[in-house]
């Protein structure tokens, strides 16, 4: 009998997993959405940030401050 079984559970195994597995990714979808914090800040536009570090680059060259490279390039998440 259990090779009966087994053999039917093989053959049938990708159209009974298969929905499962679909019903279980679309609850984890939404449900991954319902919990995270998918909110990004908006930022300046690239060209702005650029005038913005080249016009703090000539304040410093006129000012005759030291200047520091990491402040630079420095990503968004660690300012």
């Amino acid at each position: 009998m259990w090779p009966i079984v087994m053999g039917v559970l093989r053959r049938y195994a990708p159209y009974v997993t298969l929905p499962f597995a679909g019903v279980i990714g679309f609850f984890g979808y939404h449900v991954e959405g319902w919990i995270s914090d998918r909110y990004t800040p908006a930022t300046a536009p690239i060209s702005q940030q650029r005038q913005d570090r080249l016009l703090d680059s000539i304040d410093t060259v006129s000012s005759k401050k030291k200047h520091n490279p990491l402040e630079v390039n420095l990503s968004p998440s660690l300012s």
